[in-house]
């Protein structure tokens, strides 16, 4: 597998915000930027914090559940606990949400805002196992420069 240079994902992503002051193009153009960029993905996108619950965002790729409640599925898991979570067997995750069945793999980043979870990076794969430490902690750095740049108060 090809590995992914999360620094200049990164950078790229940076630029492609710069200057640009609306959340849900911003969305859109970096979850459209992390579909093309990562190999053996079908999914990337965004769910936000709104009334409770995840809202679906921008993203890229099949349709996709419109609401997440607290703790239900990866994602819901990921924002109420407030932790990233990669799962490599989505079928194994406990109140799993099959949103398109040919995913089998996911990592969830939680993204604040005033030290609260505004919502949640998610990537989806139709490869087990496709996330490792190495996505882990570049993607990390990705969503810490979207809440950097995106997020302010």
């Amino acid at each position: 597998m090809n590995r992914t240079d999360y620094d200049l994902l990164t950078r790229q992503a940076a630029a492609l915000i710069a200057g640009v002051p609306h959340l849900t193009a911003n969305l859109a153009n970096i979850s459209a930027l992390i579909f093309d960029t990562l190999p053996d993905i079908n999914w990337a996108g965004f769910y936000l914090a709104e009334g409770g619950r995840l809202i679906l965002g921008p993203f890229q790729g099949k349709p996709a559940c419109v609401e997440i409640p607290p703790g239900r599925g990866v994602c819901g898991t990921a924002a109420l606990e407030n932790k990233t979570l990669l799962v490599p067997d989505v079928h194994a995750f406990p109140g799993h949400i099959a949103c398109d069945s040919a995913s089998n793999s996911e990592i969830v980043i939680p993204l604040h805002r005033d030290g609260r979870v505004a919502g949640v990076l998610d990537i989806d794969s139709p490869s087990f196992s496709r996330f490792s430490e190495e996505d882990r902690a570049g993607l990390t750095r990705l969503v810490t420069m979207l809440e950097e740049n995106l997020f302010v108060s």
